[in-house]
């Protein structure tokens, strides 16, 4: 028996849309809420969600793809410890991921950089760079690693196992980034909604706990769930239901994965590995408290110890993308008027369009033209 088979059941789903429309007419004005997970866009789109809802719930796609947030500067950085070291003598293999092999800036790319013959490699996870640090010990093997809470978790137990053993030829260039920060940096800045869906992947990690602080100081209701339509649905319904009876709290819909607590050996060991710093998003500016880099005790394992390169000052975005209002729920990718046009996958001027998380290339993919 497929155990997910019910949360893509037809009939469930209708009888949650009835559920959610008569919610929606008592609550009688216009709800917003929000997302911050490509994963979860990419249910929304794919399922044409947003087609079935009242006209007066709308769902905003937030800051949900680490990839396209990546601040450009830092790849252009990491393609100059790439020319750099040559230059001394050293070849760097360096791995990524696919989307990230492929994000523009004004310099170029990492799949740029593979074509003037350096070694770049896409990888599945940090795993697989860490075995090729294994399978070639003369080699420097540094890994491009973004990413959320979920991909900080994997990079944190193999960088544990890495220090342990003392394999000085595996290095990282992290550029992780933590979720609930971009959230209240958007509540600051001015972006309204009446909910939020947080993205249960990231949950896994820091539990329903991690997110409580958003509700606690900001009255925003939110709702963990799942990335199945039924889940997702689900937690719309669930959301509606506290803004009508005029509650402040969090609920956790995805309660077959994610904990109270979270994963608390993950946060263990990313705590022991980093610190918390400001850091930059890309088209959203430095975010307080939303950055991991080593601590000071385990530099050796950071790439940028080793080199210090100049990077100019770099636009985020060219002139007429609209990724950063995007990003921040202001605006669909619809509403850009380089999208589906010169802005498309084989030739994305933004980075919401090249990562498959990126909300430009899923509606893209779905054809989400409405």
């Amino acid at each position: 028996m497929d155990i997910l088979k019910i949360y893509s059941d037809k009939e469930l789903a209708q009888k949650i849309l009835r559920a959610i429309y008569h919610e929606a007419e008592k609550i009688g004005r216009e709800v917003r809420f929000m997302h911050v997970c490509g994963t979860h866009e990419d249910t929304v789109t794919r399922s044409g969600i947003r087609s079935l809802l009242p006209k007066n719930v709308k769902v905003l796609a937030g800051p949900g793809c680490p990839v396209c947030i990546t601040p450009a500067e830092d790849i252009a950085r990491m393609m100059e410890i790439m020319k750099k070291a040559r230059e001394e003598g050293e070849e760097i293999i360096l791995t990524t991921f696919g989307d990230m092999y492929k994000i523009p800036t004004a310099v170029g790319s990492f799949a740029d950089l593979r074509s003037e013959g350096f070694d770049v490699r896409v990888v599945y996870s940090v795993y697989d760079s860490y075995k090729i640090a294994i399978e070639n010990p003369d080699k420097l093997v540094v890994h491009f690693s973004p990413g959320f809470e979920t991909t900080t978790a994997p990079a944190a137990g193999i960088l544990n196992e890495v220090i342990e053993k003392n394999i000085k030829n595996f290095k990282v260039y992290s550029v992780h980034r933590l979720t609930p920060p971009a959230v209240e940096a958007l509540i600051k800045q001015g972006t309204t909604f009446d909910g939020l869906i947080d993205p249960g992947h990231v949950s896994t990690i820091i539990g329903v706990k991690g997110w409580e602080y958003i509700t606690k100081e900001y009255g925003v209701p939110q709702v963990v769930a799942g990335f199945e339509p039924i889940d997702f649905l689900m937690g719309l319904l669930m959301l509606l239901r506290i803004v009508r009876k005029g509650e402040v709290k969090i609920e956790n819909e995805y309660t077959r994965v994610v904990k109270y607590e979270g994963n608390v050996e993950a946060q263990k060991t990313i705590k022991k590995l980093f610190d918390i710093v400001d850091a930059k998003w890309r088209a959203l500016g430095v975010i307080p408290n939303s950055g991991l880099e080593l601590k000071e005790e385990y530099k050796d394992w950071e790439i940028r110890t080793f080199y210090d390169v100049n990077v100019p000052k770099m636009p985020d975005l060219e002139k007429g993308c609209l990724c950063g209002a995007i990003l921040r729920g202001l605006a669909l990718p619809t509403d850009c008027p380089l999208f589906g046009k010169t802005c498309t996958p084989r030739n994305p001027v933004g980075p919401c369009m090249v990562s498959y998380e990126g909300t430009c290339q899923i509606f893209y993919k779905y054809g989400a033209l409405f």
